[in-house]
């Protein structure tokens, strides 16, 4: 599965502009959340802005997935920001469905208490992602041209 299209959050470019945000440095993670979540690109800036994370246990863990391998690539005009594929294994149950991911830096940075990066809807209708049976994969794969990138016109 793919991630659909990534919409920034406008305080992250703010904290990307002033170094609050090093996305090669600070630990970046991806949780998953349910239809519930309320999307508020402007307002929203720190984790704890947002509610309707699934449920923690068989494979998922609260708080998201870690993100390995993170690289910022040069690109024509900008650069783009990418990872590793995300994996969770269901185990013991289902991960539950989910319809949003939502990438954010770990800890306290310039005074910014987990900070939002940029989430995704994952399915393209939009409706929910179906709940990954135990025994199955959760794979959410870096899209080639990165989960999202910064570019001057």
């Amino acid at each position: 599965m793919a991630a659909g299209p990534v919409n920034v959050y406008d305080n992250a470019i703010k904290f990307l502009m002033n170094g609050t945000l090093d996305l090669d440095s600070n630990t970046i993670k991806l949780a998953l959340f349910a239809s519930s979540m309320t999307v508020d690109l402007v307002n929203h800036d720190t984790f704890s802005d947002i509610t309707g994370e699934i449920a923690n246990g068989n494979g998922y863990i609260t708080g998201g997935y870690t993100l390995t391998t993170k690289a910022l690539t040069a690109i024509t005009n900008g650069v783009k920001f990418s990872s590793d594929n995300v994996v969770w294994d269901a185990a013991g149950g289902s991960i539950p469905a989910w319809r949003y991911g939502v990438f954010y830096a770990v800890g306290t940075l310039n005074g910014i208490v987990n900070p939002l990066i940029a989430y995704f809807v994952g399915d393209s209708t939009p409706a929910d992602v179906p709940s990954t049976t135990d025994g199955n994969s959760l794979q959410i794969t870096c899209p080639t041209d990165g989960w999202f990138d910064i570019v001057r016109v």
